[in-house]
């Protein structure tokens, strides 16, 4: 495994429409894990393959009950709303308040290419919605209600 750049804001492949992944391949799962170590290894809890330089259709995710990786995920249904702080390793230092759906259902491939369905509240929608948005090109910082510098 190894650890990746993670792109700031500015760089502009954080602001493209990712790619759905078409074959998962040894490629793929060596970035899910080389993903995964990146995120845990800068304090993240979610890592979105564009904030790493692959303009693909990946995440990972962390909210404290294990990893989650999605290819190619996409929100099924959606409902409540809650405004809540949050940040990015691609704005490191800067928080915001924005509001995202209390409940998601995610459904996307594992890495043996299996359909998985992820039912979400609370703290794991939030993070799901969160790097979902960056494979649309979509920072939290657009959507934050308020900003500001640390915490």
């Amino acid at each position: 495994m190894a650890m990746l750049e993670i792109r700031k804001a500015g760089d502009p492949v954080l602001k493209k429409q990712a790619l759905p992944v078409e074959r998962i391949d040894k490629r793929i799962k060596k970035l899910l894990d080389d993903m995964a170590e990146t995120m845990y290894e800068a304090d993240g809890v979610g890592l979105a393959a564009p904030q790493v330089g692959m303009s693909l259709q990946i995440i990972v995710v962390d909210a404290g009950d294990g990893l989650l990786e999605v290819i190619n995920p996409s929100i099924l249904k959606s409902e409540g709303s809650e405004t809540g702080l949050e940040g990015c390793l691609s704005v490191p230092g800067v928080f915001g308040d924005v509001e995202r759906c209390t409940k998601v259902v995610v459904e996307g491939l594992n890495r043996s290419g299996r359909k998985v369905r992820i039912n979400a509240e609370g703290f794991l929608a939030r993070v799901l919605q969160h790097e979902i948005d960056h494979l649309q090109g979509i920072l939290f910082i657009e959507k934050a209600q308020t900003l500001q510098k640390g915490l």
